[in-house]
């Protein structure tokens, strides 16, 4: 199985585990990705082990605030731009006077109505930004009703198609903003896009700001000398945060600027409003320092 293959499953027994989903959509969800029953039961079943001899946890406090982080979002409308291998697809949002231009990666569900209001934030900030479909090669995640298909898609990709995808996104940011700054951020899948972005080499990235992205094993930052990184991690995503000191450590190594911030008390996935994980103080708090930190390296 592709590194990328074990992350989506990984994710899987961890939402299984947390009690998000059902053993009966856990396997169906492994079986898309390629996971047989013979391999997933086993995993289930230590969950389930796990689960009996835990501690209950006990009850988080109700957030003070819970609506989503960062202003309402400016409009954002659905447009097409040329790829390495036909047309992409994505939502742009135009910041009335652009301080730089960002990329936008979706999360493994593929460019959902959440990922394009945080184009739709970005752009109220200051920010034009461009939410790009990684599943432009399969006619674009509207075509997909069932999320899960949408994450096989993705997992059946080749991964450097990403890579050229990503590259183009940014020739339209800079085809719509010349003489701008980008960066490029994502979320869960779309971090790890971010890492994977910068491994592959992307000299015109000004700033990068990956969420609780799992870093590629072995990766070497040097091919994006300008980009200064803000590593977003929650203190409860042990699965991401295992290769947390790998990513340091490369960012290190390359004499990038870069800084890494972990919430407390958050889990995986703790920014996106419309999931079950979602911590509004961190939320927010995250904004803040997403947007101090395009403030900073993206004008």
């Amino acid at each position: 199985m592709s590194e990328l293959g074990e992350y989506l499953s990984s994710e899987v027994v961890v939402d299984y585990a947390d009690g998000l989903i059902s053993r009966r959509e856990a396997l169906r969800r492994l079986g898309l990705l390629g996971v047989g029953a013979a391999v997933a039961a086993p995993l289930l079943a230590a969950c389930d082990a796990q689960r009996d001899t835990a501690t209950p946890p006990q009850a988080a406090p109700t957030p003070a605030v819970t609506g989503p982080a960062g202003p309402s979002p400016a409009p954002t409308e659905p447009i097409t731009f040329p790829g390495p291998n036909g047309q992409l697809q994505g939502r742009w949002a135009a910041a009335a006077t652009p301080k730089g231009s960002v990329l936008v990666i979706h999360e493994n569900k593929g460019l959902t109505d959440h990922i394009a209001s945080i184009a739709g934030r970005l752009a109220a900030a200051g920010w034009s930004a461009l939410a790009i479909d990684l599943l432009s090669a399969e006619g674009g995640t509207a075509k997909f009703t069932d999320p899960a298909q949408a994450t096989a898609a993705l997992n059946a990709a080749p991964p450097a198609r990403f890579i050229a995808d990503m590259k183009a996104g940014i020739d339209e940011l800079l085809r719509r903003n010349p003489g701008h700054t980008v960066g490029a951020m994502g979320f869960c899948f779309g971090g790890g896009m971010v890492w994977s972005l910068l491994a592959a080499g992307e000299p015109r990235l000004a700033a990068a700001v990956p969420f609780y992205g799992p870093f590629p094993a072995n990766a070497s930052l040097s091919g994006s000398p300008a980009a200064a990184v803000l590593g977003v991690y929650a203190q409860l995503d042990d699965r991401v945060n295992a290769t947390r000191d790998a990513a340091r450590e490369a960012l290190s190594k390359a004499g990038l600027t870069f800084e890494i911030v972990t919430y407390p008390d958050v889990n995986h996935a703790f920014f996106n409003d419309t999931g079950a994980r979602y911590n509004a103080p961190a939320a927010a708090q995250a904004w803040t320092k997403l947007t101090d930190w395009f403030t900073q390296h993206l004008t």
